[in-house]
């Protein structure tokens, strides 16, 4: 069993790799937005899943960065319950849960405002644990 463990990435590392094949303007965007996420919360935790989405958790999930050919999707798990004050959000309007935003190439990332999304999702989290505890 000991040895299996040398075959397995940690996600880091998996996310990384992602950054590094793409290699293109998504690459670049997706390696901001980590760098932002980490930012906003120093305490996130990186994950990799449904075969190879990037998620950042900090009790459950708070986002996904998933790459497309025209966009990076920066997908909130609760998003729809999260105050956009500066209307960050421009993809998956119509859900009841999640909400994301769409980066095209070459579009600013509106640092400040996604920081305080990303800030604002882990208030929501840690307040709907709080609630489960009690």
């Amino acid at each position: 069993m000991a040895g299996m463990q040398s075959d397995t990435q940690s996600p880091s590392t998996l996310i990384d790799g992602r950054i590094a094949e793409l290699a293109d303007w998504r690459g670049e965007t997706l390696a901001r937005l980590r760098a932002l996420i980490r930012q906003a919360d120093p305490d996130v935790v990186e994950a990799w899943k449904w075969r190879g989405v990037p998620v950042w958790e900090h009790d459950g999930i708070l986002c996904t960065g998933e790459t497309y050919k025209a966009v990076v999707k920066m997908t909130f798990a609760k998003g729809a319950s999260l105050e956009d004050p500066t209307g960050l959000f421009n993809s998956s309007l119509e859900g009841n849960t999640r909400r994301a935003i769409d980066f095209r190439e070459g579009e600013a990332i509106r640092e400040d405002a996604l920081k305080a999304l990303i800030r604002a999702a882990v208030a929501l989290n840690q307040s709907s644990r709080a609630k489960k505890k009690a």
